[in-house]
């Protein structure tokens, strides 16, 4: 009885193992950005600020800021709006609620609430007008520098920045509080060192700008 024929298939070479699939280093796919609403918590308290900064001055002239309850009230709005501008801020970063319209308008009511409280109490008698004058020299000329340096970057707030602004809300809260003649020495010197740290930091900006538009400028050359 002749042998049944040999399965063909097995004399067939085995396929070779396909090699392993290799890695996706890819990233995983991020979410689309979402658009930051316009109309958010930190733009709503910027705006709050510049409403109420008329408010402020309305409590400071009343009765030519003779009457103490209008001078505490003209206080704690001031206090109020100083406070709120810090919260914004850190709203803001905390959240991703940073937007072009806040950048532009945070900066604006700032300066509306100091300069308008400096213009105030310059106007009452009660504070000289060339501190006045070098404050608002000082900060408007800062703003320009950004400006002028934009295409290069951007000047970031140094510690002694911040301290000013520390520094010249304190003088300015000391100088609208009712507060009786033997205290006016600790206003006045609070006062003159915030004029000092405002001229010392303001040259320091100027310096800085100078470096960075240099800095930008061989870049572009190089």
């Amino acid at each position: 009885m002749s042998a049944a024929p040999a399965d063909d298939r097995r004399s067939e070479p085995a396929a070779p193992p396909r090699p392993p699939s290799p890695p996706d280093d890819r990233p995983p796919s991020l979410p689309e950005p979402t658009e930051v609403p316009l109309l958010n918590v930190a733009n709503v308290l910027t705006m709050s600020r510049l409403v109420l900064v008329p408010v402020f001055l309305l409590a400071l002239f009343t009765h030519d800021g003779t009457d103490t309850k209008w001078r505490l009230i003209a206080f704690a709005l001031f206090a109020v709006l100083s406070i709120t501008d810090h919260i914004d801020g850190r709203l803001a970063r905390k959240h991703g609620l940073i937007t072009d319209f806040g950048k532009i308008a945070d900066p604006i009511a700032d300066k509306a609430l100091t300069g308008s409280a400096l213009v105030g109490l310059s106007i009452l008698g009660e504070l000289a007008w060339w501190v006045t004058i070098v404050i608002a020299v000082r900060e408007i000329g800062v703003t320009l520098l950004r400006f002028w340096v934009i295409r290069h970057g951007v000047i970031p707030a140094s510690p002694g920045g911040k301290l000013k602004t520390l520094v010249q809300i304190i003088a300015i809260g000391l100088y609208i509080l009712p507060m009786p003649g033997w205290f006016h020495p600790v206003a006045l010197v609070t006062m003159g060192a915030a004029v000092v740290l405002t001229v010392v930091t303001g040259l320091d900006y100027v310096v800085r700008a100078i470096r960075l538009r240099a800095r930008g400028k061989r870049a572009v050359a190089s």
